[in-house]
């Protein structure tokens, strides 16, 4: 809002009208007098436009066959823009009546180091407010690492990373001395596309793996490549040999798969200046703990931390489990949950004191990539985890074993019988938690398109495009259809008009058995069926439509995504816990 927008013409920069109350400890609004107002009234704000009606038209494809050398351009539909809310009425001029307060919109950023959940209502100047955060927030160019942009229609992946860097009053004395800053403590959260759930993959510090060579921006603006290292700790991914984040980044990809599109950065500092701005955290611990590594002191049951016992809190190890790196990763866990429950507590919601201080702390903690650094962005990113119920939001470890290299166990390896499951689960959006009955039922609709009869594989007519696999994906998906499964009316025909993430299989309600028995063949997903409409092929009869995504494999190779989760040790973020 600017200062036309409360009716003042005058040259005053809006920020400066928001006057700290020393008597209150809240900011106050003050506006200096305005010119005299005409008697005529205005004329009413906020109509809408008026919109027409959006048809959606299947667009017309290349008729050119495939080539490897010569890709279909992409060209992208039309996006549908997420309406603003009404823009409020103009402040009171007169009279002495208070005006009334907006509802605080919930923003929730999370943060590690040992990790930390930020959240910040934003009021009638929180734009404002913010445009002053962002220059709080320091910013990393992690280039093909991370995504530039932000989509508030698609599923996303943030990791959390918290370092051991000695920086900030009072942390001299904590991690290890002269660090350059390694990952200490690493979470990979996955939003779901719908908002309904969320998955917190904690990624043990010690699990040996091998770091990628890793392309990195240097100060004079040229790029430098960091040589990977094999069998190495997961946190040398982080400092060593001058690796930034993005090189967590990408070692995150190689180990799971999972592509990370943004990273959020946090040292020591964020522990302890969010729990103190919240006014402490309630932790729980099954017995007494006096840990004289961290220096925590504890009685049994539940105790409030803040500060410098907060960060010890979260960094004891050796007074729970079997003193080692997953236990404590339980605790921070265990501890995430609370801060999150604690900053959605109406105490803190409706104390704009409070609101600030964690806004300052949370961002003068934080490291992002460029593609995060806007102040519109960061706010997009925390409304919709805002959407997130914490009952859907699941903590969890990467499945590990310890390390049958080692007669000392130190570090671990990732579980290949376990993992796996585990990770192709994030990567096909499912939820780790149950989910509404909505949700449920729209589920069940889905599974729905593959039950029913099949035709005979001789009866599927199938036109094939490219729009995303590897170039020639589509010609060698003809040749296994025709010569191997027996799909003769089947064509190619070169590349889509768009890039798809997933494969899709197209086709209007009397072709439905046709589909079916090629998604058998191919095994697909129901998920990848769309039943709607199909096309005429070269001969003018009907065609389903197989386009081919990024995640086609490979012709024969099944694209059968897991519709349940994995079964796994874990916790969320609604629940209480003590630790042991």
């Amino acid at each position: 809002m600017d200062a036309q927008g409360r009716g003042r013409a005058d040259n005053i920069d809006p920020a400066d009208q928001w006057v700290l109350n020393p008597n209150t400890g809240e900011y106050e609004l003050r506006l200096t007098p305005s010119a005299p107002q005409s008697g005529v009234p205005r004329p009413r704000r906020g109509t809408p436009a008026n919109a027409g009606p959006g048809a959606g038209t299947r667009a017309r494809r290349a008729p050119e066959r495939e080539s490897p050398a010569a890709p279909g351009p992409e060209v992208p539909g039309p996006r549908r823009r997420r309406g603003a809310p009404a823009e409020p009425p103009p402040g009171r001029r007169k009279g002495r009546t208070k005006p009334k307060k907006s509802k605080a919109k919930k923003i929730l950023l999370w943060t590690g180091g040992t990790m930390a959940f930020v959240l910040v209502a934003v009021s009638a100047a929180g734009y404002l407010y913010l445009k002053h955060l962002e220059g709080n927030v320091s910013t990393t160019d992690v280039g093909s690492a991370g995504k530039k942009g932000f989509s508030k229609d698609e599923a996303f992946n943030i990791l959390i990373i918290g370092t051991d860097k000695r920086t900030g009053k009072g942390n001299g004395g904590y991690g290890d001395k002269g660090s350059v800053g390694h990952a200490d403590t690493n979470i990979l959260l996955h939003v779901s596309k719908d908002r309904t759930n969320a998955t917190a993959l904690s990624i043990p510090r010690d699990l040996i793996v091998d770091v990628p060579d890793c392309p990195t921006k240097q100060a004079d603006g040229t790029e430098k490549i960091i040589p990977g290292t094999q069998n190495v700790r997961f946190n040398t991914s982080l400092g060593q040999d001058g690796r930034n984040a993005g090189c967590t980044m990408l070692t995150v990809k190689a180990v799971t798969g999972i592509a990370p599109d943004h990273f959020m950065m946090a040292d020591f500092n964020a522990v302890k200046t969010l729990t103190s701005a919240v006014g402490g955290v309630d932790v729980c611990v099954a017995h007494a703990v006096n840990d004289k590594e961290s220096h925590l002191k504890l009685p049994k049951g539940t105790s409030t931390v803040e500060g410098e016992q907060a960060l010890a809190f979260v960094r004891t190890r050796h007074s729970f489990g079997n003193q080692g790196d997953l236990d404590r990763i339980k605790v921070q866990q265990q501890f995430l949950g609370s801060l999150m429950r604690k900053m959605a507590s109406g105490d803190t919601l409706t104390s704009p004191t409070k609101l600030i201080s964690l806004a300052e702390a949370a961002t003068k903690a934080l490291t992002v990539d460029t593609g995060l650094g806007k102040v519109s962005t960061l706010k997009d990113v925390a409304l919709e985890l805002k959407r997130v119920p914490p009952k859907n939001i699941t903590f969890t470890t990467v499945p590990v074993l310890d390390n049958p290299a080692e007669k000392v166990k130190a570090t671990v390896v990732v579980n290949q019988a376990q993992a796996p499951e585990v990770f192709d689960a994030i990567k096909s959006d499912v939820s780790f938690t149950a989910v509404k009955q909505k949700e449920k039922k729209e589920k069940a609709a889905v599974a729905a398109r593959l039950k029913g009869t099949r035709s005979a594989a001789a009866d599927i007519r199938v036109d094939i495009y490219n729009g995303g696999a590897p170039a020639g994906s589509a010609q060698e998906t003809l040749n296994w259809l025709q010569n191997t499964e027996g799909v003769t009316k089947s064509s190619q025909l070169g590349n889509a008009d768009a890039t798809l993430s997933k494969t899709t299989l197209e086709y209007s309600p009397d072709q439905a058995d046709q589909a079916r028995k090629l998604a058998d063949l191919m095994g697909l997903s129901a998920s990848a069926l769309k039943p709607g409409k199909s096309e005429k092929n070269s001969q003018g009869l009907p065609a389903i439509v197989l386009t081919l995504g990024k995640d086609f494999k490979g012709a024969g190779v099944s694209l059968t995504t897991p519709t349940k989760a994995p079964e796994v040790d874990k916790s969320t973020a609604d629940k209480t816990v003590c630790a042991s």
